[in-house]
């Protein structure tokens, strides 16, 4: 993994720091797994804009993703490490020995012609192989984890990502997750071992706004030079500081806990992450 820094011959390079993209293999994707990407530009069916600051930005096309891992038991060889477009981490393309390709998440270090496999038991704690959290030995960094057992990845999925299981106790397994939360999750749901692919995304720098564009990012509107119309920030005269920081809606942001007390997730919560 590396970044590179790109020489100044025009305003939008001066900064900019890019991805090396040593980990990418191959830039053809497997045209099997590749599903039409419809984008709505923020509006709703009446063509009214409901999301604000979205819009245009480079045509793409879905890699469908098995988050799954409900391949258990078959071995799958990677054939190639592939960048995503629509997310942070790179992605691998899996050959199984029945002659079915997926994609997966690609976690760090994973080598072409290594072999994957996800299972309930006999299945060793090498990288990129899914097993359920009972089966994990304590300490293990682990990534792309399921909530409910058959749901599918949900958390730690992104570039650089991982969480570390810290203990089992009955039929629950307390995980450290990226956010500094530490929580239970039921024993028998899936996780893969390693951290997620591309930890060098935090380093990129964009260089321009217009890299935002390409994105499908619109530019966005500081609540503080809005009208008091707007927003709870907006109005005063001259630079006025905007007050206490407010969503849109009047709710306190920057710190304010909006989580429900009564939320029926809470009581597997062991400790909250830091503010």
């Amino acid at each position: 993994m590396s970044v590179r820094k790109l020489k100044p011959i025009t305003p939008g390079q001066r900064f900019r720091v890019v991805n090396g993209y040593d980990a990418i293999t191959t830039d053809k994707p497997e045209k099997s797994l590749l599903a039409p990407k419809k984008r709505s530009g923020g509006r709703n069916s009446q063509g009214k804009m409901t999301m604000r600051y979205l819009g245009g930005g480079h045509k793409k096309r879905y890699r469908v993703i098995d988050f799954k891992r409900d391949k258990q038991g078959v071995p799958g060889t990677v054939a190639s490490i592939e960048y995503d477009p629509n997310r942070t981490a790179f992605i691998a393309l899996l050959n199984y020995q029945d002659g079915e390709k997926r994609y997966v998440i690609a976690q760090n270090g994973l080598q072409v012609g290594q072999n994957l496999v996800s299972g309930q038991s006999d299945v060793a704690t090498e990288i990129g192989n899914a097993m359920p959290l009972s089966q994990i030995p304590l300490g293990t960094v682990i990534s792309c984890i399921e909530l409910r057992p058959g749901q599918g990845a949900v958390m730690a999925r992104s570039a650089g990502a991982f969480a570390q299981l810290m203990a089992r106790e009955g039929k629950y397994a307390t995980v450290k997750l990226p956010s500094g939360e530490t929580r239970m999750i039921l024993a028998n749901c899936l996780a893969t071992i390693g951290a997620v692919s591309n930890s060098d995304h935090q380093l990129l720098v964009s260089g321009k706004a217009g890299r935002s564009r390409w994105l499908g990012r619109r530019p966005r509107t500081r609540p503080v030079v809005m009208n008091p119309v707007d927003h709870p920030m907006g109005g005063g005269e001259g630079r006025s500081s905007g007050g206490h920081p407010r969503s849109r809606k009047g709710l306190p942001a920057k710190g304010f806990r909006t989580r429900s007390k009564t939320k029926s997730s809470n009581k597997y919560i062991v400790e909250r992450r830091k503010k």
